[in-house]
């Protein structure tokens, strides 16, 4: 039995596709609302919140695999629980941050939830992502509103990674064996700058999509009303004010994994126009 949580997420909807497609054996996605979400037939919907490891007791009964993206609720009590319930393998979403920017807080609360899982008994697959090519979906409003794009660092490129390639290392880790124990750096095929991205989006949407560059201070009073004052500088510096070689390098490690090409980010525009209109 594999539990999914995260499964309406962008990594977790696409991997419980994935395992369903792939003739995985008995499969279960969490999620809050049963009654709201349809999965893949064959998928056993279970109601749980991560905020509430208590709600999760049910959900995990005979579960010997777990995808689990951290800091949703409280990890130490959700890697307890999956311990006490008998699982045996977590494959768990951080960051590429933990190797590439291990001062900044986002990074060190990575690194904690991977060494609670190394120190828990049970074998594990962890996964390190660059940015998510979804993060555009921060600009959906603007462009829908014809407003122009508004970004710091709008030349500065990071290989961006499809969440589904996330999705594809995470079935196989699952599913396959020699992910055990291993730790996987994950980037899309090429960097690609904010400038590029938009360019990709106004290509998709046939239509022109204007882009300001702005500072870092205003960029950052806009993400430190979401975000808060120290997630908002990190933020800034891993997408711009303190590139390294470690966070631009491109990896082939997904498509090794995966045995397919690395998905690019104008697929995910492509297939997901509709959220700018």
């Amino acid at each position: 039995m594999i539990l999914v949580t995260g499964a309406t997420g962008n990594i977790g909807s696409t991997l419980v596709r994935e395992l369903r497609e792939s003739g995985a054996g008995p499969l279960r996605a969490l999620t809050r609302d049963t009654s709201r979400t349809v999965f893949p037939a064959g998928t056993e919907a279970v109601a749980g919140d991560l905020g509430r490891p208590d709600s999760l007791k049910g959900a995990l009964e005979g579960v010997r695999s777990l995808f689990l993206v951290p800091g949703i609720g409280p990890d130490t009590e959700i890697i307890g629980a999956a311990r006490s319930a008998g699982v045996e393998h977590v494959v768990l979403v951080s960051s590429i941050t933990v190797q590439t920017h291990p001062h900044l807080g986002p990074a060190q609360e990575n690194l904690t939830v991977e060494r609670l899982l190394k120190d828990s008994g049970m074998t594990w697959t962890i996964l390190r992502p660059t940015q998510f090519a979804s993060n555009a979906l921060w600009w959906a409003a603007s462009i829908r509103e014809r407003e122009t794009v508004r970004v710091p660092y709008a030349d500065s490129g990071l290989p961006t990674i499809h969440p589904a390639d996330i999705a594809s290392v995470a079935r196989a880790a699952l599913t396959e064996g020699g992910h055990r124990g291993r730790t996987y750096a994950l980037t899309g095929p090429e960097r690609i700058t904010a400038r590029q991205q938009v360019a990709a989006i106004a290509t998709v949407l046939g239509r022109d999509v204007p882009l300001v560059g702005i500072s870092r201070a205003e960029a950052h009073r806009t993400m430190a009303a979401f975000l808060g004052d120290e997630a908002a500088d990190a933020v800034l510096d891993v997408t711009g004010g303190d590139l390294n070689d470690e966070l631009l390098a491109v990896r082939d490690t997904a498509p090794r994994i995966i045995g397919a090409p690395a998905r690019t980010f104008r697929q995910w525009v492509a297939e997901n126009a509709a959220a700018f209109g």
